[in-house]
């Protein structure tokens, strides 16, 4: 797999953001960011970028935050292989600098790399219903 950035490496679909969004599985809460994780059946990870005026004000700074995000995920990505994710924004994001941003998002990267996935077919024992 190479370290590029092209379009089968992004979510670029309402219907795919969707998915993450009605059935993530799992949340990954860091500072200012909330990472919502779906496995998928592809040999690449693919990554969609939820960040709204109301959390970063200035399009400079959101644009920055992207930019940012973007380059540790194409750093990474090898690492996260098989998950669809959607990095939520929330207020604070911008008052990072660049170094602060790449070295949280670099944290949650490996946290996510270390998050087993959920083969096809098991049930989830949190979600199993007791009968």
């Amino acid at each position: 797999m190479s370290r590029d950035f092209g379009r089968e490496k992004r979510l670029l679909t309402p219907r795919q953001f969707k998915a993450v969004f009605d059935s993530p599985s799992g949340k990954l809460p860091g500072r200012n960011v909330l990472l919502l994780v779906r496995e998928n059946d592809l040999p690449h990870p693919r990554i969609g970028l939820v960040i709204g005026k109301k959390s970063v004000k200035l399009s400079v700074e959101r644009n920055r935050i992207k930019r940012q995000l973007r380059e540790t995920f194409r750093h990474h990505q090898m690492d996260l292989a098989g998950w669809d994710i959607v990095v939520i924004a929330r207020k604070g994001l911008a008052d990072l600098d660049n170094p602060e941003l790449a070295k949280q998002f670099a944290k949650l990267w490996r946290r996510l790399s270390r998050t087993p996935s959920q083969p096809q077919g098991e049930p989830n024992p949190a979600k199993a219903s007791h009968a």
